[in-house]
């Protein structure tokens, strides 16, 4: 039987049409702003790619000139950003040209220190950062399929709670600032083995003579069947890994993040310690860009030694 489609809800808001800015237009944020623009939402767009600028253009958003024209003309701010450093530089432009009451929603999978750095940047110009990475995948973004994991200033939080729910499933408010990541690099230690231990059943049953495409549907009816064996199963099986939903780079990201958080409330993790080398080996094999599914091509080498 196949899953059920998520339950898709119309949003509707109370107040006068609003300007979101976007800043971040890749897998994410497009896919954000595409949804934002279909629930009615004025979007003001910027990326260091003009490319992606003019893809929101052609779907009726705007691209700001500048991070100070987009902080001074939006309601309120999308961060999805791919790095500390970018966060950061970011972060601080919109501090030194957000109004007092701008609030600022950082979607980004980023480490603790570096979120805190960010909220006292946007403190100190009398803004709100609330910390509110997503749950779920590029394709599941652009399904409207992913859950947002919010944390921080709640009152903040539910101004903004209309534009959340034009681009999630799922709208959550997990405690405060933090542990929004905190709930988002538990989810992701999941993800990460459930990714691996998929590949590691199909190199297993496919060496062992299976029909892949059999495999998988049988597999996904019963008890090890997965939301990630949904997901990364169908790749594996017509071995197609580009364009990613998730790239092999990223998870060596946030695998790493996970592994920081343990450190510091000193959780020991020994399934998600032997998940990492199977990252960077695919990595080193030429499929950094490439789908974490891809992790079957490396397991498969790996067996063939």
């Amino acid at each position: 039987m196949d899953p059920q489609p998520a339950p898709r809800t119309t949003t509707t808001t109370t107040r006068p049409l609003a300007t979101v800015g976007v800043v971040g237009l890749g897998i994410m944020g497009s896919a954000m702003s595409t949804h934002l623009l279909a629930a009615g939402f004025d979007v003001l767009g910027t990326d260091l790619e003009p490319a992606a600028v003019a893809d929101l253009e052609d779907h009726g958003g705007r691209g700001a000139e500048t991070l100070g024209h987009l902080a001074a003309e939006a309601d309120m701010v999308v961060t999805s950003l791919p790095s500390s450093e970018a966060a950061l530089e970011v972060c601080t432009q919109l501090a030194g040209s957000a109004r007092p009451d701008l609030v600022v929603v950082e979607t980004s999978t980023l480490s603790l220190k570096v979120k805190q750095r960010c909220h006292d940047l946007l403190a100190s110009a009398g803004a709100v950062l609330l910390d509110c990475p997503l749950s779920g995948t590029g394709a599941q973004a652009r399904e409207r399929d992913v859950v947002v994991l919010g944390s921080g200033d709640e009152a903040a939080f539910e101004a903004v709670r209309p534009a959340l729910e034009a681009f999630a499933r799922s709208v959550r408010h997990v405690g405060p600032f933090g542990h929004g990541t905190t709930m988002k690099l538990v989810a992701n230690l999941l993800v990460s083995i459930h990714n691996a231990s998929t590949a590691e059943a199909f190199a297993l049953g496919l060496a062992a003579g299976l029909d892949p495409d059999v495999l998988y549907e049988t597999i996904r009816e019963g008890a090890g069947g997965s939301v990630i064996f949904d997901k990364r199963g169908p790749l594996m099986s017509a071995r197609s890994y580009r364009p990613a939903t998730a790239r092999v780079s990223m998870f060596q990201k946030d695998v790493s993040l996970v592994q920081e958080l343990a450190t510091a409330v000193d959780v020991a993790t020994p399934v998600l310690d032997a998940t990492l080398p199977l990252y960077d080996r695919a990595a080193e094999a030429g499929w950094a860009d490439a789908d974490a599914a891809a992790l079957l091509e490396v397991l498969e080498e790996g067996g063939r030694r």
